[in-house]
């Protein structure tokens, strides 16, 4: 059975003085499912939200949200979508319930009326309520606006690089919530520059140059990658990878944590080069086959855009 569309993106183009921030970009979205964009800063990712959410007139393509063109039904898709955007925008001088009130009556609702779509959210922060907006803790702060971008009770749910600036336990928090959401059939759009959070979509676009490089699943991207990969460790890793660099044999080196990510020209062969290698200075080396990431994937599909 063919899967419902949410979001259909055709050729979009958006270009600012020297940039060029979306190019001729497609995709479709399904209805209840959890989609990312993953990319990093400068990809093009709020942009295209913004022309998604109809803030932002794109200059070629179209777009629809839940079969409403995003700017010839630009307040049709304000009633029925939430956007949660990278910045904290909510009043940081009014309390969290002030927000949440001054929110449900824009849509001309109320926090009673539709309290039961964020009652698993809003409950870790109605004991502050009271408490001013701006100084709530980053996580609090993403619970508030989570809520307010839900009080509606939107079709579509936005969120632009949520989780950027807040510690890890509110991010493995904020997760768990976004996976109650889907349950309730809500289709959820976000963007991550965070590698690890494309894993917990169910599909993800890495875009890169406002391009799309590739879209599927998470397995998907990491079962595409086209090599074999090469966990590298020494004391001295800096000096190693720009030793590999210059190595006829080396297809891609790079610094990952405390490792170097290394693939082989195709034919060449790691015992001889680690052979070199220690015979440089380098006698300290490591090396064991590893599986490659999406920041793999997204590596090796940058090298060949």
């Amino acid at each position: 059975m063919a899967m419902i569309k949410s979001i259909i993106i055709q050729n979009l183009s958006k270009t600012y003085p020297g940039v060029k921030a979306l190019d001729g970009l497609s995709c479709e979205i399904n209805s209840g499912e959890i989609f990312g964009f993953i990319g990093p800063d400068g990809a093009g990712k709020t942009t295209l939200f913004r022309i998604l959410t109809s803030l932002l007139i794109p200059d070629e393509g179209t777009a629809t949200v839940d079969g409403d063109d995003v700017v010839k039904d630009y307040k049709s898709i304000r009633a029925k979508v939430g956007y949660m955007p990278g910045k904290f925008s909510l009043y940081q001088d009014l309390t969290v319930e002030e927000n949440l009130k001054f929110f449900a009556g824009v849509f001309k609702t109320t926090i009673a009326e539709n309290y039961h779509l964020i009652e698993s959210i809003y409950k870790q922060i109605e004991p502050f309520k009271n408490r001013l907006a701006g100084k709530l803790s980053g996580g609090m702060k993403q619970k508030l606006a989570l809520s307010c971008a839900l009080i509606h009770k939107p079709v579509v749910l936005f969120l632009d690089e949520p989780t950027t600036g807040v510690d890890a336990v509110s991010r493995k928090e904020f997760w768990e919530m976004l996976h109650q959401l889907k349950s309730t059939g809500l289709t959820i759009v976000v963007s991550t520059p965070y590698m690890d959070e494309a894993a917990l979509c169910d599909r993800v676009a890495l875009l890169q140059n406002g391009k799309i490089l590739s879209i599927a699943s998470p397995q998907e991207v990491v079962a595409q990658f086209p090599h074999k990969l090469y966990g590298i460790k020494a004391k001295k890793l800096y000096a190693l990878n720009e030793l590999l660099k210059q190595e006829n044999q080396v297809h891609s080196t790079y610094l990952f944590g405390d490792n170097i990510h290394l693939v082989l020209q195709q034919n060449a062969s790691i015992e001889q080069l680690m052979g070199n290698i220690k015979e440089r200075n380098f006698d300290d080396v490591q090396w064991e086959i590893i599986s490659p990431g999406i920041e793999d994937c997204f590596m090796e599909l940058m090298r060949e855009a």
